[in-house]
C-alpha cells in the first residue's frame, strides 16, 4: 500500500479492487490488488504537408500544424460539480452518459484507449499515426468537395470546417484541438498552378501599377496646376481680407486709444479731485485736532490753575489757621502763666501776711504777757481780723486777675478765629476769581478757534488781531523811530567804458574791461569803507588812492549823503 501523487501535468489511472472501471485522479492510496498508471496531459504539435486534390482535380500541398492533447475539462458524469439531473425516486443520475462505460469522461477515454501505450513509451508514434490519419482523411474529404477559388476566398470557413470535422473524430479518443494553423498552399510535385497564378498576379499587379502611376502622375500634374491656381486665388483673397481687417483693426485701435486717453483723463481728474478732497479733509481734520488739542490744553491749564489756586488757598488757610492756633495757644499759655504767677504771688503774700501777723501777735503776746486778758484778746482779735481781710483781698485780687486772663485769652481766640475766617474767605474769593479767569480763557480760546476758522486759519486770525491791536502801526512807528536821525552816506561811481557816456554805446568792449573795472573799483571802495567805518585798509592789499580822489573825497565829506 502506498500513497501516489501525480505531477501537475499528469493524472493517475487506478484500476483493480473496489474500482469498477478506471479511477482518474491526481492523488490516491494504491491498495493491494490495485494498479495505477501515470499518463501525461501535455498537448503536442503535429505538423504535416498534406497532398490533396480539389474539385477541379488540381493537386496541391496543404501545410498544417495542429496542437492536440487530452481534454481535461470534459469530465462528463465524473465531474465534481453539482449533479444537474437526479432521479428523486432512485437517487441516480439521469445524464446522457450515465450508462456509458467511460461515463463521458474524456480523460477516462484517453486512459482506457491510449494510456497503456503511454506507459510503455510507444504511444508517441502510435498517437501520432492516429492523429495524422484522422487529419489527412478529414482534410482530403473536405478539399475534394471544394474548388480552388473557394479555398482561397473562404479561408476562414475552410479552417473552421477542418477544425469541426477533425474535432468530431478526436472526441472518441478524449482528445482536443487546442490550435489549428493552415499555412500557405504550395504546388505539388510536377504542378505549376500556384507559380502561374503568382506570375499572372505579379504581371497584372505590375501593369496595373504602371497604369496607376500614369494616372497618379496625370492627377498629380492637373492637381498641382489646380492647386497653384487655388493657392494664388486664396492668397489674393486673403491679402484683400487682411487689408480690410487691418483697416478695421486700425480704426478699432484708434477708437480704443481715444477711449483709453479719455478714460485716463477721467481717472486723472478723479485722482486729482480725490487728492484735493483728501488734502482738504486732512487739513480740516488737522484743524479739528488742533482745536481739540487747544481745548484740551485750555481745560488742562484750567484744571492746573484751579488745582494750584486750591492748593495755595488751602495752604494759606492752613497756615493762617495754624498761626491763629499758635497765637491762641500762646495767649492762653501766657494767661495761664499769669494766672499761676498771680495765684502764687497772692498765696505767698497771704501766707507772708499771715506769718507776719502771727509773728507780730506772738511778739505782742510775749511783750504784753503781763497785760490784761482783755487787751490781749483784743489784740489777737484785731490780728485775726486783719489777717482775714488780707486773705480776702488776696482772693479778690486772684479772682480779678483770673477774669482778666480769661477775657484776654477769649479775645485773642476770637481775633484768631476772625483772622482764620477772613483768610478762608479771601482764599475762596481768589479761587473763584481764578476759576472765572480760567473759564474766560476757555471761552476766549473757543472764540479764537471760531475766528480762526472764519479767517481761514491761524495766519488770518493773527493778521486780524495785529490789525485790531494796531501792531502794524506800532511796527511802522518803531521802524521810523529806529531810522530817525540817521545820516546814511551813499557813494556812486562809474568805471570802464560805461563812464564815457552815450558816445561809446555802439563800440565793443575790450576783453580786459572786466578786469580793469575790478581794479578801478577797489580804490573808491577802500575810500568809502574808510569814510563810513573809519577803518583804513592796508595799501599793499588794495593800493593807494590818487591825491585828487582823496581831495575830492575830503571836499565831499561835509555833504549829508556824501554825493
Amino acid at each position: 500500500m502506498s500513497y501516489k501523487i501525480a505531477a501537475p501535468d499528469e493524472y493517475l489511472a487506478v484500476t483493480g479492487m473496489n474500482v469498477k472501471n478506471v479511477l482518474i485522479t491526481k492523488a490516491a492510496w494504491v491498495w493491494p490488488f490495485q494498479r495505477y498508471t501515470r499518463f501525461s496531459v501535455q498537448p503536442h504539435d503535429y505538423a504535416m504537408n498534406l497532398q490533396a486534390m480539389t474539385k477541379e482535380k488540381l493537386q496541391f500541398l496543404l501545410p498544417v500544424v495542429f496542437t492536440i492533447g487530452p481534454d481535461v475539462n470534459n469530465r462528463g458524469a465524473n465531474s465534481k460539480g453539482p449533479r444537474a439531473n437526479v432521479d428523486t425516486r432512485t437517487g441516480e443520475s439521469t445524464s446522457y452518459h450515465r450508462h456509458d462505460e467511460d461515463r463521458g469522461d474524456s480523460l477516462m477515454k484517453y486512459a482506457m484507449l491510449l494510456a497503456e501505450s503511454t506507459a510503455q513509451r510507444k504511444s508517441s508514434q502510435y498517437l501520432e499515426n492516429i492523429v495524422k490519419g484522422i487529419i489527412e482523411g478529414e482534410t482530403r474529404v473536405l478539399v475534394s468537395s471544394m474548388t480552388m477559388e473557394e479555398i482561397f476566398t473562404e479561408r476562414e470557413e475552410f479552417k473552421r470546417r477542418i477544425f469541426r470535422n477533425i474535432q468530431g473524430e478526436l472526441d472518441q479518443f478524449g482528445l482536443k484541438i487546442y490550435n489549428a494553423n493552415v499555412k500557405e498552399l504550395k504546388d505539388a510535385e510536377g504542378s505549376t498552378y500556384f507559380q502561374s497564378l503568382s506570375q499572372k498576379a505579379h504581371e497584372g499587379a505590375t501593369n496595373q501599377a504602371r497604369i496607376d502611376v500614369a494616372e497618379a502622375q496625370l492627377r498629380g500634374n492637373v492637381g498641382e496646376a489646380d492647386r497653384h491656381g487655388q493657392q494664388e486665388r486664396s492668397i489674393a483673397k486673403i491679402n484683400a481680407e487682411t487689408a480690410v481687417q487691418k483697416t478695421d483693426r486700425d480704426v478699432e485701435r484708434a477708437a480704443a486709444e481715444a477711449n483709453l486717453a479719455t478714460q485716463k483723463t477721467v481717472l486723472h481728474r478723479d485722482v486729482e479731485i480725490s487728492r484735493i478732497q483728501a488734502t482738504r479733509a486732512t487739513e480740516s481734520k488737522d484743524e479739528d485736532l488742533k482745536k481739540e488739542v487747544q481745548v484740551k490744553r485750555a481745560a488742562a491749564e484750567l484744571e492746573r490753575l484751579r488745582a494750584v489756586d486750591v492748593v495755595k488757598a488751602t495752604i494759606i488757610r492752613e497756615s493762617k489757621q495754624q498761626a491763629a492756633d499758635a497765637k491762641a495757644y500762646e495767649v492762653e499759655a501766657e494767661a495761664r502763666a499769669n494766672y499761676e504767677k498771680q495765684t502764687k504771688a497772692t498765696d505767698a503774700s497771704a501766707y507772708k501776711t499771715k506769718l507776719d501777723a502771727e509773728t507780730q501777735a506772738a511778739a505782742e503776746y510775749n511783750r504784753t504777757t503781763k497785760s490784761t486778758d482783755a487787751a490781749a484778746y483784743k489784740t489777737k482779735t484785731d490780728a485775726e481780723a486783719w489777717s482775714l481781710a488780707a486773705i480776702k483781698n488776696a482772693e479778690a485780687d486772684y479772682n480779678k486777675s483770673t477774669k482778666n486772663s480769661d477775657a484776654a485769652a477769649y479775645k485773642t481766640k476770637a481775633n484768631a478765629d476772625a483772622l482764620n475766617h477772613a483768610a478762608i474767605k479771601s482764599a475762596e474769593a481768589d479761587l473763584q476769581k481764578k476759576l472765572n479767569e480760567a473759564e474766560g480763557m476757555t471761552a476766549l480760546a473757543d472764540a479764537y478757534a471760531k475766528m480762526s476758522q472764519a479767517f481761514g486759519g491761524p495766519t488770518g486770525l493773527l493778521q486780524y488781531m495785529m490789525i485790531e491791536k494796531g501792531t502794524y502801526v506800532e511796527l511802522a512807528k518803531a521802524n521810523a523811530t529806529a531810522v530817525h536821525g540817521m545820516q546814511p552816506k551813499i557813494s556812486v561811481w562809474n568805471t570802464g567804458s560805461e563812464a564815457a557816456g552815450s558816445g561809446s554805446q555802439g563800440q565793443g568792449q575790450d576783453s580786459a574791461a572786466t578786469l580793469r573795472n575790478v581794479y578801478q573799483l577797489l580804490p573808491p571802495l577802500m575810500s568809502t569803507i574808510h569814510d563810513q567805518t573809519g577803518i583804513t585798509l592796508p595799501e599793499w592789499q588794495f593800493g593807494r588812492m590818487p591825491n585828487n580822489e582823496v581831495a575830492k573825497r575830503g571836499g565831499q565829506s561835509g555833504k549829508p549823503n556824501g554825493i
